[in-house]
């Protein structure tokens, strides 16, 4: 099987550079990887102590974000280098301040991978939830190299468990420990002779968390509210806006909407703009006043995560489709209410936010409308399902402190 994962790598390579010809999106893909090895060498040198993380994407970086601090205060001598695999977290974050060297991860070839850590030589290296690359494992556990996975998160039906997984299993024995979110992780681990785990939680608990004590004050949003009812619909994508719609186009002149896109593409936001009856106003339009619209749409980034302080109410998008669930615990944090669509499955914190009552799952427009209803009408209702969300944030946080003890309190 290593040889057959091996011999579809090698291809990839050959055709993602035809194929993205095509595909706009696969290009990033595809021409930011050409200017990796050039930036390494002229970034890195012989002498740096380099912790390495690599993240899938937006959501698993903002999971390393706590243990990156975490490691800038222990040990400031350590020269941060992040990887992404996806062209939406490398273009979003490329240049956040927080990282010394911000590339994309060059592709699991054996040779790339040899090449890659010719150059980098980490000290420590965190992989970030899902990120299995075999060949990279392989040569991590080969040069002795301390490697971690933080925030991890294992189902049944995963290949690594699977009777034909042995080889891809194989790879996660070059893991030092492993820190897991749940319990069902922790078992399905030592269910196959994993010991070296302990459940630490979501590293984004501790991300989120920090996020109320920062001054989230944005002037144009109190403008636009005027101190009415706010219904914050975060990383939207078209199914979810359309999930929206109804109860937008018809709710009480005192509910204002704030909807902040996850794709930020014209033809998208002018689409949604012409089935609103309610008036609209785009952020980058700069309209003297704000307070005479009901619908206000941020067709920009780096926003959301203070605007969800404003909200009574957030909708996360993502779930109406197969996208993907977004960070519902952005909003979670300022103890609002949440509402998302119904595919979620693969997201353990929606699911015990629903069991515990913050969070309602909404699989058509007439359960959207009857949900969201309830919430902007009954004020008791949402401050107490409020306060579960909130509490659930706060009741979770120390992953990356336990992340700390290990690595600075132990002798390994």
């Amino acid at each position: 099987m290593n040889t057959l994962y091996n011999i579809l790598i090698g291809l990839a390579e050959f055709s993602l550079p035809k194929i993205a010809i095509f595909k706009p999106r696969l290009k990033l893909f595809v021409e930011g990887r050409k200017k990796v090895f050039n930036k390494l060498k002229a970034e890195i040198g012989q002498n740096d102590r380099v912790v390495w993380f690599h993240a899938a994407s937006l959501g698993e970086f903002e999971q390393a974000v706590p243990v990156i601090e975490m490691i800038k205060a222990e040990a400031p001598y350590s020269k941060i280098l992040v990887t992404f695999f996806s062209p939406s977290g490398y273009e979003n974050k490329k240049n956040h301040p927080l990282a010394d060297v911000i590339t994309y991860l060059p592709m699991d070839s054996s040779e790339k991978v040899k090449n890659f850590l010719n150059i980098v030589s980490p000290e420590l290296v965190f992989f970030v939830k899902y990120e299995i690359w075999p060949n990279y494992l392989k040569e991590l556990r080969k040069r002795k190299i301390r490697t971690f996975l933080i925030s991890g998160v294992f189902r049944e039906n995963q290949v690594y468990f699977k009777n034909y997984g042995g080889w891809m299993r194989k790879s996660l024995e070059t893991f030092e420990h492993f820190f897991v979110q749940n319990e069902a992780s922790e078992a399905l681990l030592k269910k196959h002779n994993f010991d070296n785990v302990s459940i630490s939680g979501d590293t984004r608990f501790d991300r989120v968390s920090r996020q109320i004590e920062y001054d989230n004050t944005l002037s144009f949003v109190e403008e636009f509210l005027q101190e009415k009812l706010c219904l914050v619909a975060g990383s939207t994508w078209p199914e979810d806006e359309e999930l929206l719609l109804d109860y937008i186009n018809s709710a009480s002149e005192e509910i204002k909407f704030i909807i902040a896109p996850h794709e930020i593409k014209e033809e998208k936001i002018l689409a949604f703009q012409k089935k609103l009856i309610k008036p609209s106003a785009r952020y980058t339009e700069n309209h003297q006043d704000l307070s005479g619209f009901d619908v206000l749409i941020i067709d920009t980034i780096g926003l959301l995560g203070k605007i969800y302080s404003y909200a009574d109410v957030a909708y996360v998008g993502g779930a109406a489709g197969n996208s993907g669930l977004h960070n519902i615990l952005e909003p979670a944090t300022f103890g609002v209410p949440i509402v998302i669509g119904s595919n979620f499955s693969k997201f353990p914190e929606a699911i015990k936010l629903q069991q515990l009552a913050g969070l309602f799952s909404v699989a058509t427009a007439a359960e959207a409308s009857s949900v969201l209803q309830k919430l902007t009408s009954d004020n008791a209702f949402r401050r107490k399902t409020g306060m579960i969300s909130g509490h659930f944030v706060n009741s979770n946080t120390g992953a990356t402190a336990a992340i700390r003890n290990y690595l600075f309190n132990k002798n390994h």
